[in-house]
């Protein structure tokens, strides 16, 4: 008969994946180093594959363990839920979350994955706004939690990722050598907008805006269509996209810091609590993806 699978052993190789590392999955499952290891060699016995690159010790799936990792992911989850579905101390209410879509478009997906993984009985409204407008609806009391772009001068903000703000063009065209840059960028209270502005007025870059809105999918296809030049955080690059530098003419722009908000004048609960808990440990875990690749 077939060996079982262990999911403690599970949970641990997947922690090991998400972390990019055995010394960071060991902190994650609360395990020391030497017990990690020993778990993976098991579990490498009981499938009869390797897993793991030769030393052991990388975290470099082969490709079996890529194909075990599809399988470890729903088990774990299914695990999860199950033990959720039975627990009456379970969170459970609403939550409020404010992000402009670009932000939604990138992190939301594993956001909120890993938080329904943890809280199935919690209901999570998002609403999809420019960084200006969900300060005031957080002010207002409208949303529980914002995920915005720092604002020098916007209070209680904590600054959760910084990333590198990058002038993006299609990989297919030169407009930067055009004598006037034709530029996609946010509307008027966009503070991307802004610093791209201040920074080609003080190298004296000619430019005009041929295309101006707050929804990122719509300039990167401005982009990558070849008509126009925007600026992107790093973990916007787009297949297709190509970044300009100082070498092509183009000055380096201030990084872009995301922040994360609360409601005003409004006592925190465990909910919101644990939605804020699993948005920084979300951005720390793209964070590592972004540094391996």
């Amino acid at each position: 008969m077939a060996s079982m699978l262990d999911l403690d052993q599970l949970r641990t190789f997947v922690a090991i994946s998400d972390s990019g590392s055995f010394t960071r999955a060991a902190e994650t499952v609360h395990k020391t180093q030497s017990a990690v290891s020993m778990q993976m060699r098991r579990l490498e016995e009981r499938i009869g594959k390797p897993i793991f690159g030769r030393d052991g010790r990388s975290a470099k799936l082969t490709e079996d363990g890529e194909r075990l990792l599809g399988y470890a992911r729903r088990m774990v989850r299914l695990s999860d839920e199950t033990m959720a579905a039975f627990d009456d101390d379970e969170l459970s209410g609403r939550v409020r979350l404010g992000t402009p879509d670009d932000y939604a478009d990138r992190f939301l997906p594993e956001i909120l994955a890993r938080f329904s993984r943890s809280n199935p009985r919690v209901e999570v409204t998002v609403v999809c706004e420019p960084t200006v407008q969900l300060i005031e609806c957080l002010r207002a009391g409208e949303l529980d939690l914002g995920i915005i772009t720092n604002i020098k001068g916007t209070p209680m903000t904590e600054v959760v990722r910084q990333e590198p703000l990058l002038w993006v063009v299609s990989n297919h065209h030169q407009l930067e050598q055009d004598d006037v840059l034709p530029l996609a960028l946010g509307r008027d209270t966009c503070c991307w907008r802004k610093t791209a502005i201040e920074a080609l007025a003080q190298t004296g870059r000619r430019y005009r805006i041929l295309y101006s809105s707050n929804n990122s999918t719509a300039l990167a296809a401005a982009v990558l269509a070849g008509l126009a030049i925007s600026v992107q955080p790093e973990s916007a690059l787009r297949p297709g996209m190509r970044v300009l530098g100082e070498a092509d003419g183009f000055p380096k722009l201030a990084p872009c810091e995301i922040g994360l908000i609360r409601a005003w004048n409004k006592p925190t609960t465990p909910i919101v609590d644990a939605l804020a808990e699993h948005i920084v440990s979300s951005l720390d875990n793209l964070s590592m993806q972004i540094a391996a690749e």
